[in-house]
């Protein structure tokens, strides 16, 4: 038995692509970049980003579309694959990508004061890989909306 599953949250690089197969199913693709401050050697705070590349299908990948631009945080589950390929200069390069399974949008919503609004979409289908480039934002999202609630919680 095996098992591969990866959770991320971090903000899009660039607006989501949406196309449609040929048998009508959406694909959407984007990046995301999660960064993270660390200290170096010599103990200065230094910001490391990671860059994924992400696949949604069907709804998911409308609803990324619709309601999602650069900059935007969500928080992503999945699948990690790691793409190999070779640069213009001759150099083996590598990308990670992760065909979605759940998205949740993270952020404020409208008009609500000082309230996170989320949406939760979940897809068990899905296939593919994404074509997306890394765009420029680096910020990450720090919060995060608790499914349960509270009072869910049996402790």
């Amino acid at each position: 038995m095996s098992f591969n599953k990866i959770t991320i949250m971090g903000n899009l690089g660039k607006d989501p692509e949406l196309r449609y197969t040929p048998q009508g199913d959406a694909v959407c693709n984007f990046s995301v970049a999660v960064s993270e401050k660390k200290r170096d050697k010599a103990g200065e705070l230094q910001e490391i980003t990671n860059w994924f590349r992400v696949t949604l299908w069907r709804k998911q990948a409308e609803n990324a579309s619709k309601y999602l631009t650069k900059g935007s945080p969500i928080y992503i589950e999945g699948r990690l694959s790691v793409d190999e390929w070779t640069d213009r200069d001759g150099k083996t390069r590598y990308t990670l990508e992760i065909s979605a399974t759940d998205m949740h949008f993270v952020g404020r919503g409208g008009n609500q004061d000082s309230s996170e609004s989320t949406y939760s979409a979940s897809n068990t289908e899905y296939s593919g890989t994404s074509n997306s480039d890394g765009g420029a934002d680096t910020s990450f999202a720090s919060n995060t909306s608790n499914q349960t609630g509270d009072d869910d919680i049996p402790f």
